[in-house]
């Protein structure tokens, strides 16, 4: 806390995750790209549709990452040392925890994955393949968000860039071992990733190895108190109702597409990856604010909190400008590499112009979900998230007939401003809180 709060201090924080971002596609592109070397369709097809399914059993943890890093900043800001370590060992047991519990409910979990989106019997039974053998890195990749969300919380994102490069660059070395030279195929792949998380926990362990150099990690009175214990259960719950009900806005988004012919859907699907891009470019300053704000009011210091909310704001709406005028320049280009197809490239077209004005109208949404995390005002998330679900569902009745899929796009930004608008109307309530 001692450092004041200025430009640098949030580039510092924000780079090293924009940086670690970018390394998430160059993975899945290795992912396929290496079964899709072995010439059938059958495997790229199982380890999407397998790495799909796992991400979103582990996707519902996500509020792992979000609590962990909002209370810890604010211990951190109140300089309480041992709470910052009890809730490190706190989310290590939760996700490892979860962990297990998936594995256990694998038989089950996969069933249901596969009645909700059945594939042929060749490409189920080589997804089903290749999850039995990553489901049993799920307490590693499920407490890394623990991890990830302590470190976030005490500015060390150059650590978390450490891990995030680690796991992926050693993913992709031995995708290309196991895959391509010792021809495991599909289990290759899934190798590859348990032996990644694994050893991605035991890096993350050693990055944090400071708060095991004190007794506080294993005070086991200060770690299941009950009264913590609870308000974490409450802050990870409504995080975990506020992100379903956003992932249900994006997938009914992708549903109501389907509506509109096979053309429209692929164009759709291409121009969310505009939308990929600008979640992971605005991810790095709204983790700074997450640490930023939530110390801030840990320290119980109002004009602090206020000025981490600006400094952080100001380079998100920088970085949206930049992407706007990015996707305008350029998107036709970045069209045409992402689809061969003419009719395809030109529907998607038709459309950009939704994405040119899309990270301006999300970035104070994307902005005030880091600040809202960084002060736990997860009741709030939770209730403003409900009512802007709410008002996109009316968007879509009143906008989808009339004007087809440029009522849907409509409906998504009005579910940007709705969110933007509701939590800035909580605002004020935010600040008084650390007053």
């Amino acid at each position: 806390m001692a450092n004041s709060l200025t430009h640098g201090r949030v580039l510092k924080i924000a780079l090293p995750i924009v940086i670690s971002n970018a390394t998430v596609p160059i993975l899945g592109a290795v992912d396929t790209g290496v079964v899709g070397q072995l010439g059938l369709a059958a495997p790229i097809g199982a380890v999407g549709i397998g790495a799909i399914i796992l991400s979103g059993f582990y996707w519902l943890f996500g509020f792992l990452r979000m609590g962990t890093a909002g209370l810890t900043a604010q211990a951190h800001g109140a300089g309480q040392a041992g709470e910052v370590s009890a809730m490190l060992s706190r989310s290590l047991m939760i996700g490892i925890a979860a962990g297990l519990a998936i594995m256990v409910l694998q038989i089950p979990l996969f069933w249901g994955a596969f009645q909700l989106s059945p594939a042929s019997a060749e490409v189920e039974s080589l997804a089903r393949d290749y999850m039995g053998i990553r489901i049993f890195s799920a307490p590693a990749a499920i407490a890394l968000f623990g991890i990830t969300g302590w470190l976030i919380a005490l500015e060390r994102t150059r650590a978390v860039l450490v891990m995030q490069l680690w796991m992926n660059g050693l993913n992709i070395a031995l995708d290309l071992v196991f895959v391509l030279q010792l021809g495991w195929g599909v289990e290759g792949v899934a190798v590859a990733t348990f032996i990644a998380e694994w050893t991605g926990l035991g890096l993350g362990l050693w990055l944090c190895r400071d708060a095991f150099q004190t007794p506080a990690w294993k005070d086991w009175p200060r770690v299941f108190d009950r009264v913590r214990l609870r308000r974490m259960a409450s802050v990870n719950s409504d995080i975990l109702l506020r992100s379903v009900l956003l992932q249900a806005a994006f997938i009914s988004f992708l549903f109501f597409g389907a509506r509109f012919g096979d053309v429209t859907l692929a164009a759709n699907q291409i121009l969310l990856q505009f939308l990929h891009i600008t979640a992971y470019a605005l991810d790095g300053f709204a983790f700074a604010a997450e640490a930023l704000v939530g110390q801030a009011l840990g320290a119980r210091n109002r004009s602090r909190l206020r000025r981490s909310a600006y400094l952080t704001s100001v380079w998100g709406v920088i970085v949206t400008v930049l992407l706007s005028v990015s996707f305008a320049l350029l998107g036709p280009q970045v069209i045409d590499i992402m689809t061969t197809a003419p009719e395809v490239q030109a529907e998607a077209r038709n459309y950009l112009s939704y994405m040119i004005v899309a990270p301006v109208l999300g970035v104070a949404a994307y902005m005030l979900d880091g600040i809202f995390i960084g002060a736990t005002r997860t009741r709030d998330m939770r209730n403003m998230m409900a009512i802007s679900f709410a008002v996109y569902c009316a968007a879509l009745a009143v906008l989808m007939p009339a004007f087809g899929n440029h009522g849907l796009w409509l409906s998504l930004l009005v579910l940007f401003v709705a969110r933007a608008v509701t939590l800035g109307l909580r605002y004020p309530a935010l600040e008084a809180e650390a007053a």
